[in-house]
């Protein structure tokens, strides 16, 4: 390996590690300024077609109309079911590092999903989700979400919904590579944009600076820089390594939670953060095993 392949793995890693674990934190600002779903609907309709325009203008072909339709409905469960749910929920007042330790949880989910398509846990998974999902029942313990029933069902209805996402989309016709993730963005940023004006969300006031900055920071970099460097890595590196954002993540946007975002965590989501992640891991080990036919799909906010 050459010392700029060094170089651009080592950039790649930090762009998954880092700025996908702190989009929780702008996601927090960002909602704060714009409607959750009319803000995230911009975000995703800006980032997608910019990409879709730099792939076309690259040579990629142009879709099929059955490839929009099929990215549309992984879109629907992905930005709206995913990200919109997570915004809502943290408009409503959960926090970020809150927010990112439920999200976790969606390998686990995924597990499932994927045995109604015919492919059941074995036992090391299921061990992986019966420690996981401990971790998230303490979770819903936790001060921002008891007395919230909206808030820990948003929570656990997101992972849930984009981890159905990331298995029916191995089961439906799309474009290959980047194009899908430009479809998707669009689709599902056009479907938020509808759901969020359906249910009635306006502008009261002229967002503030921090809120623009906040989606500009979430188109750029944390959807079109993190996913393009999420996708490098797949292509270059051991997907263990490809994949470790999944511990990383979580982590950092707790530690960014607490100290630029103010917030306070209580110990159970100090005792669910770990449960949570173990029980990933132990997923994620029958996976490496062979065992398992989930394909490691990032939840991104």
């Amino acid at each position: 390996m050459t010392a700029r392949n060094r170089w651009l793995i080592g950039l790649a890693l930090f762009a998954v590690y880092v700025i996908w674990g702190s989009t929780y934190l702008a996601l927090r600002y960002l909602v704060e300024e714009f409607p959750p779903f009319i803000g995230n609907g911009i975000r995703f309709v800006v980032a997608g077609l910019a990409m879709f325009v730099f792939l076309r203008h690259r040579g990629a072909p142009p879709p099929s109309g059955r490839e929009w339709w099929s990215a549309a409905q992984i879109g629907a469960f992905l930005m709206m079911g995913g990200v919109g749910l997570v915004a809502l929920a943290e408009a409503r007042g959960v926090g970020s590092g809150l927010a990112a330790t439920a999200v976790a949880a969606m390998p686990l989910w995924a597990a499932l999903w994927s045995g109604l398509f015919g492919r059941w846990p074995n036992r090391l998974e299921w061990l992986g989700l019966a420690v996981g999902l401990t971790g998230v029942v303490i979770l819903s313990q936790e001060g921002d979400f008891s007395g919230n029933s909206l808030g820990i069902t948003l929570m656990i209805v997101a992972p849930i919904s984009w981890a159905f996402g990331s298995v029916w989309s191995q089961r439906i016709p799309l474009p290959t590579g980047a194009m899908a993730t430009a479809l998707e963005m669009t689709t599902g940023g056009v479907i938020l944009l509808v759901v969020g004006f359906v249910r009635g969300e306006r502008f009261d006031t002229f967002p503030a600076l921090d809120g623009w900055l906040a989606l500009l920071y979430l188109i750029t970099l944390g959807s079109i820089v993190a996913f393009s460097a999420y996708m490098y890595l797949l292509n270059t590196v051991r997907p263990a390594l490809a994949t470790s954002y999944a511990y990383v993540n979580p982590v950092v946007a707790v530690l960014l939670g607490v100290t630029i975002g103010s917030e306070v965590l209580s110990g159970q989501a100090v005792i669910a953060l770990p449960l949570i992640l173990g029980g990933v891991a132990l997923v994620a080990a029958a996976r490496d095993r062979g065992e398992t036919g989930v394909s490691p799909v990032p939840q991104e906010t």
